[in-house]
């Protein structure tokens, strides 16, 4: 089968009540024997696989039966492209629409990937109504019409398609152990320091208000070591509409990396936005547990849910700033202060109650021996790499 040149002379429309069934039957979560809920917070985008649920529990209200090999898609921003396939008997949102194949129009096998294909997913966000939180209705889906390929050509596809995808969940795997070493690895190099590339139970700890750490290292209070940039800035002003802008919804959790870079002009941005230069880390503080922290090497503006920042004492670097603020370590100690039940949020006065281990000395007094936490910033050299740091 020639991908790049598909001849499409003998494919066939249908309308996409054609193509699937709407199963719309109904489930009460307080008084159901189903033991599983799919929530769309359990559907990865760009997945076809669920690999999390909840339970009834969770949830109350009206919500929607899904049986095994019905696929379950996020009829609410369609965008996210959220629709994955049940593999057990359960119940989902009311904001998805349960999608159940029509064999005589499509291959069972081939639908879910039907469902995030460009056709399919562009036209759903095409037909989502709504500004805040656009949705799609069925009444509208349902006359929707797609081209389709003979079911021979189908049955072709689906193994090509259901063969790359064990492709993808292979890596995909290996990428959460990667993830999780790197996370171990972290917590490590900020307890033990150099010691964790040794023998850690040579290494005297002691418990500091940053947790348990060396007990060579100094605890300063965050604000008598880290400044906050204050005022904002118009970025609809020439000389700042020309920089980039970064929102929290463009930092990758957990990593800091920075997703496309467009200019404040290019967004369209109106409201102040703090500046930021490349001496400053910017975090976000919304959902700290996210740990979204970048650390950008130019000078931009950064939303008002972003904090800029900035190293004041000679033995906090930047990058040493930019790494501890993706610890769990510093996160979880975080989260304390959180009695937020809607969107939590970090403050000044949070911040003022948290501190960050510092070597004793600055690098040109101390010999590496005793400065393990500012030696492991030249392993973290390549950490925007998705490959960490290994201790063996």
């Amino acid at each position: 089968m020639d991908l790049k040149n598909l001849d499409k002379s003998n494919w066939q429309t249908y309308r996409f009540d054609q193509i699937a069934k709407n199963i719309s039957e109904r489930v009460d979560p307080n008084n159901t024997g189903l033991k599983v809920y799919i929530g769309l917070e359990h559907i990865d985008s760009e997945s076809i696989h669920i690999k999390r649920t909840g339970s009834p529990d969770d949830v109350n209200g009206q919500k929607l039966r899904c049986y095994p090999g019905d696929v379950i898609f996020g009829r609410r921003r369609a965008y996210q492209r959220k629709a994955a396939i049940a593999t057990i008997d359960g119940f989902c949102s009311a904001h998805a629409l349960v999608l159940r194949a029509n064999p005589e129009v499509i291959d069972p096998q081939l639908f879910p990937f039907f469902l995030h294909s460009d056709a399919f997913m562009h036209r759903a966000v095409d037909i989502s109504v709504g500004s805040l939180s656009p949705t799609i209705n069925w009444g509208t889906l349902k006359h929707q019409e797609f081209l389709l390929p003979p079911k021979d050509h189908q049955a072709k596809l689906a193994e090509l398609l259901w063969a790359m995808d064990a492709v993808v969940e292979k890596e995909m795997s290996l990428l959460v152990s990667i993830e999780l070493l790197r996370d171990t690895n972290r917590e490590k190099l900020y307890t033990y320091g150099l010691d964790a590339l040794k023998n850690e139970n040579t290494t005297n700890l002691k418990v500091s208000k940053c947790g348990l750490i060396r007990n060579d290292l100094l605890e300063k209070k965050f604000f008598d070591c880290v400044e906050i940039t204050i005022g904002q800035v118009d970025p609809k002003v020439d000389k700042y509409s020309k920089l980039y802008q970064i929102g929290s919804e463009r930092i990758e959790p957990n990593t800091g990396q920075i997703s496309e870079l467009k200019t404040a002009k290019e967004l369209n941005i109106s409201s102040g936005n703090y500046l930021f230069t490349e001496e400053d880390v910017i975090y976000s503080k919304i959902r700290p547990y996210f740990k979204k922290v970048a650390n950008p090497n130019f000078t931009g503006l950064c939303s008002a849910d972003i904090y800029p920042l900035r190293p004041k004492d000679k033995s906090l670097s930047k990058e040493f700033l930019f790494c501890y603020l993706l610890t769990e370590k510093f996160t979880r100690r975080l989260l304390r202060f959180q009695n937020r039940t809607g969107m939590p949020k970090v403050n000044r006065d949070e911040l003022s109650s948290m501190y960050i281990p510092l070597p004793c000395r600055t690098p040109s007094t101390v010999t590496r021996k005793r400065m393990p936490l500012l030696a492991i910033l030249s392993i973290w050299q390549s950490y925007g790499n998705p490959y960490p740091l290994i201790i063996y």
